[in-house]
């Protein structure tokens, strides 16, 4: 029975001291909920706003009414939060209508401990940390680390499990900065959430005009879209910015290096394969 000092998870059911703010078995909130759009009073186990019908992500962090509208950039944590439920339901769908077994629930391993082995040289591996004690900033990393690594080995569904967990993260930063905006528009688009994924690059736009990453998350979404206008657009748009932004030497840049890189040489590419038919 659970005493006074524990309380349950209302996600999954795992106990967790009173004091605690969310589960460490599954990341979800242990408070009070209440609808980001209208600020109605949540059932812990809702999953859509029964004043104004909105998705809800699941384990986010109650919404603090202040009197004021939103910010945009917490508009856009819930737009990306509540695009990815709709994304992942329509793969559940489709896994379904195909026999596939939808993905099992996952721990809350760190991104270092995801592949690893249960038993090493006959001992127990070392036990991953309780995200949910971390800083909101370092939680939404090891999330993005993990789904990003398990996307590079090809382990989709690790992507499709943690990806929800990874953008209810992003929704509960308290600052959101652009490095943080870029990470949370790749886990859109790795689960083909393009719309919430080019929202996000219109806020990196609006707050930085120039920056380069909202080209490259146009570039991608492009690809995903089969958008040769858009991709053009986001690569005649990057080759403009890029040297006054290179000087700027961002420090974002710099831990994303090779994927500007990248993107540079097929920007190049595509300008100067014109000129030469």
């Amino acid at each position: 029975m659970t005493g006074s000092s524990t309380i349950s998870c209302s996600a999954c059911g795992a106990v967790a001291p009173a004091t605690a703010k969310f589960c460490g078995s599954c990341g979800a909130s242990l408070g009070p909920r209440r609808c980001a759009h209208c600020d109605a009073e949540l059932s812990s186990r809702a999953r859509f706003c029964h004043r104004c019908g909105r998705p809800l992500a699941p384990g986010l962090a109650p919404s603090a009414r202040t009197g004021a509208q939103p910010v945009r950039s917490e508009q856009t944590a819930w737009i990306v939060a509540a695009s990815v439920v709709a994304v992942l339901i329509g793969l559940i769908v489709w896994w379904v209508g195909r026999g596939t077994p939808a993905p099992a629930t996952p721990d809350m391993a760190n991104p270092g401990a995801a592949g690893a082995a249960p038993f090493a040289g006959g001992s127990p591996a070392r036990a991953a940390p309780d995200i949910s004690q971390m800083p909101p900033r370092e939680r939404f990393d090891r999330l993005f680390n993990r789904v990003m690594a398990a996307a590079d080995r090809g382990d989709s569904t690790t992507v499709t499990s943690f990806t929800p967990m990874a953008l209810g993260a992003y929704a509960q930063l308290d600052t959101i900065d652009v490095d943080a905006r870029y990470h949370a528009a790749l886990l859109m688009l790795g689960v083909g959430g393009v719309p919430a994924a080019l929202e996000l690059a219109d806020s990196i736009e609006a707050a930085q005009p120039g920056h380069l990453f909202g080209y490259l998350i146009r570039g991608t979404a492009a690809d995903l879209a089969h958008d040769d206008s858009m991709r053009r657009q986001a690569y005649g748009d990057f080759l403009q910015h890029y040297q006054a932004e290179e000087r700027a030497n961002r420090p974002e840049y710099r831990e994303h290096e090779p994927a500007i890189d990248e993107f540079r040489k097929e920007a190049e590419m595509a300008v100067k394969r014109p000129r030469e038919q």
